[in-house]
């Protein structure tokens, strides 16, 4: 991917089969990724950028001053969030099948003699899963309904740069397993954000009318999602 500079900023140009520029500052370090519509000139995209500079900035200011967890070792005593709350991870080993318990403030990590690492990685990211899967399954019909549209299929998945995704023509829906460690209001909020999607694909007013009337407080539920600390990731986009 191309990159361009504008003043002090270095930005990654991507040209697509699109209508419209779409301009993301991406985690964890703030880079700017631009994608614009093969047909726009290089002086317009480069005016477009221009004039959203402040709102680049005031994003990258953000993402400097966000919490960042170190990197996991998956071992007794390290911090782990589950649904918004930050828990001691205690690891037990034993013969037998992996699982996991969430009790006493702790979550437990049962796993054989000698696991490695990498593994018990797996077995609480499959338990992360799992979790939010049901607590997704939980709420999709639900807000479905309120909404009125149907996606043909929604699905959980690790994601570098965004808390979901549509696929409006093919009403598929992906939601980043990093969820299953936030508060339920910022996941019911990405879900129903991607919901909404299937009525508009834009962020445009429209988008917008449809969130305050169906979730009149989704701008705090936002701001608190972009608060909450990042996990540690090599970050490779």
């Amino acid at each position: 991917m191309p990159l361009i500079r504008i003043g002090e900023l270095s930005l990654q140009l991507n040209r697509k089969a699109i209508k419209n520029l779409h301009i993301s500052v991406l985690p964890p370090d703030g880079r700017v990724r631009v994608s614009a519509p093969e047909h726009m000139t290089d002086t317009a995209i480069r005016m477009a950028v221009v004039s959203r500079i402040p709102w680049i900035k005031k994003q990258q200011r953000e993402f400097a001053s966000q919490p960042r967890q170190s990197e996991r070792a998956l071992v007794s005593g390290e911090c782990h969030y589950f649904r918004g709350k930050r828990y001691r991870l205690n690891v037990m080993e034993r013969a037998g099948r992996h699982e996991v318990k969430v009790a006493g403030g702790r979550i437990h990590l049962f796993v054989n003699p000698g696991t490695s690492v990498e593994n018990r990685a797996l077995v609480l990211t499959e338990f992360y899963r799992t979790q939010l899967k049901a607590h997704i399954e939980k709420l999709v019909t639900d807000w479905q309904c309120r909404i009125g549209v149907e996606a043909a299929d929604w699905n959980i998945k690790k994601m570098k740069t965004k808390w979901g995704s549509c696929n409006t023509r093919a009403k598929r829906i992906w939601l980043n397993l990093e969820l299953a460690k936030k508060p339920p209001e910022c996941v019911e909020y990405i879900l129903v954000h991607e919901l909404v999607h299937l009525l508009e694909r834009n962020h445009n007013e429209r988008f917008r009318a449809h969130m305050d009337k169906l979730m009149p407080n989704w701008r705090e539920r936002r701001d608190l999602l972009n608060k909450l600390p990042l996990a540690f990731e090599n970050w490779l986009y």
